[in-house]
């Protein structure tokens, strides 16, 4: 692949935005390449969990890449552009699956900005280093956070700081990303591999199916009233429930050892 590194460890999937020389901009071939990694991701049942990142020390992405953008509109060849990617390179894109449901972490260091920043905002977990800045500069440049931030940021802060972004493109930096929480923990630039380990370290050491579960049923009841979420049917929670890590849970813990996963 040219503009995206997928490399599988273990259960890990560490997926990288490679291109940064332009801050790992998105063009129209990173999104379609991102489209056959998170497919593999999905299909693949050794991968429990994945790590998404940037190369380099400068950014974690600035997103769309606008000299490409720029290009295609003096071409002819760009269409106008409005909320979602259907019918375009990589659909449906991270920020559209909503049916995935194994984890991801963002890794974050440098920028984060506009299609970046709502890569970001689809992770369930984000870890950034000191140096990360957060925004959405959209309405800046006439266009709009269509890759799901106008929702997501609406939706994980109070509307007020929420319309705040959104209407002025200002920047958040790591650390008050972290006091609203859009970011689960804040460290050095040298602490950053270590402290996303532990936190892959801490899913893997639960049951992936129970993982999956958790991520399904939050993502889809998150905005129903109590009754109908207990009332709700997940898949990913029949699949759990029907285990055999559901019998080897409670049996480890009652045989004082560690419990051997197997995702069946």
């Amino acid at each position: 692949m040219k503009f995206v590194r997928y490399e599988k460890d273990g259960h890990v999937a560490r997926v990288t935005l490679d291109r940064p020389e332009v801050l790992n901009a998105m063009n129209l071939a990173m999104h379609a390449e991102l489209a056959d990694v998170w497919d593999d991701f999905e299909r693949d049942d050794e991968l429990w969990v994945a790590v998404l990142t940037g190369a380099g020390d400068r950014a974690f992405s600035v997103g769309q890449d606008l000299k490409e953008l720029v290009e295609r509109t003096r071409a002819g060849t760009a269409a106008p552009s409005t909320f979602g990617s259907r019918g375009k390179p990589g659909w449906p894109r991270l920020t559209e699956r909503f049916d995935l449901v194994k984890p991801v972490v963002a890794r974050v260091r440098g920028w984060a900005l506009g299609g970046g920043f709502e890569l970001a905002l689809a992770c369930d977990i984000v870890v950034a280093d000191d140096t990360a800045t957060f925004a959405l500069t959209e309405a800046r440049l006439g266009l709009i956070p269509g890759a799901g931030g106008v929702f997501r940021l609406s939706r994980q802060l109070p509307l007020k700081a929420a319309m705040a972004y959104l209407l002025t493109g200002r920047r958040l930096s790591a650390t008050r990303a972290c006091e609203l929480g859009l970011v689960n923990e804040v460290v050095a630039p040298e602490d950053l591999d270590a402290c996303v380990d532990g936190w892959i370290a801490d899913i893997l050491a639960c049951a992936p199916l129970s993982v999956r579960s958790i991520k399904e049923v939050v993502g889809r009841s998150a905005h129903l009233p109590l009754a109908e979420a207990f009332a709700g049917h997940y898949d990913a929670e029949d699949l759990r429930m029907h285990s055999n890590d559901a019998l080897e849970g409670p049996l480890a813990f009652v045989e004082k050892r560690a419990p051997k996963w197997t995702a069946t």
